[in-house]
């Protein structure tokens, strides 16, 4: 099994500010291609077929200010199409006076599989107290919690909220929540991520949007903590699924640590059905 844990869905033209533009030109890409080759969920199940994925965890964001806006909504009606297609919400902890009801009714009546946070983007430190009533009803309700982590091309991203380093308390004040570190730090903090990895039973390091081939560069003892890492491709942001596919397989470590990192920590993390994987 493959599962591909970081995809966005192209947001819809109402949607885009001046700093997506701007990521989208600095990425060769062309706005109307995106929308017109993959803004719809078949395009994605039929990208995904050629890239040999199973399932891919669909994203939304809900940072209007920094870098984009793909509402709840538009992100449960993407992945009506198929069961291969799990949504994880957003929540901005500024933009609702009631974060844990809100997620629960996300998860228990629209069917929300996890939540994607965006610190460097909603402007919070991950232990801020602000947020630890999410955090608890996440962890009641069993659901993971993928975070940014690491730097941004997005202007006005603010770096010091990317920092690994804040998931140690949140790790320990919630041992039961499990926490999806996106990026893995990237580029500052690869160490303290592998490290927070092994440390804690509960946190994992998602390894979207990075190179593949550099993979052992960053984290040297990839095969070691190979039981928490978790592949995903960061698309649309990267050029293609399948090549990072092939060259995770290259890479020079075991076959059993490429196949927990390609889909079978994520199936556990996400408790896909067993006899899928």
């Amino acid at each position: 099994m493959i599962v591909d844990f970081h995809i966005h869905p192209v947001p819809s033209e109402a949607h885009i500010p001046e700093s997506f533009r701007d990521f989208v030109e600095k990425q060769k890409q062309d706005f109307t291609d995106l929308r017109e080759n993959y803004g719809e969920p078949a395009q994605l199940l039929e990208l995904m077929d050629q890239a040999g994925v199973d399932y891919s965890v669909v994203i939304a964001e809900v940072a209007p200010i920094t870098s984009a806006l793909v509402t709840n909504e538009e992100v449960r009606e993407f992945c009506r199409l198929s069961p291969r297609l799990l949504p994880f919400a957003s929540i901005n902890p500024y933009m609702t006076t009631d974060s844990p009801a809100v997620l629960e009714r996300l998860v228990c009546q629209q069917g929300f599989r996890g939540l994607k946070m965006y610190p460097t983007y909603q402007y919070f430190y991950p232990n801020d107290p602000l947020v630890y009533p999410l955090y608890a009803r996440a962890q009641e309700l069993q659901i993971p919690i993928m975070f940014h982590t690491g730097s941004s091309l997005f202007k006005g991203s603010r770096l010091k909220y990317g920092d690994p380093i804040f998931f140690d308390d949140v790790a320990v004040d919630f041992p039961k929540l499990a926490i999806v570190m996106c990026h893995g730090g990237r580029p500052f903090w690869y160490h303290k991520a592998a490290f927070l990895a092994r440390l804690h039973e509960n946190v994992y390091v998602e390894i979207s949007g990075l190179p593949p081939k550099r993979l052992l560069s960053y984290f040297p003892e990839l095969e070691r903590i190979s039981t928490k890492v978790l592949f995903g491709s960061d698309w649309y942001g990267v050029k293609g699924i399948k090549e990072n596919i092939e060259e995770i397989r290259k890479l020079p470590i075991n076959d059993d640590a490429k196949e927990l990192i390609l889909g079978a920590n994520a199936a556990r993390l996400l408790k896909l059905p067993a006899g899928e994987f």
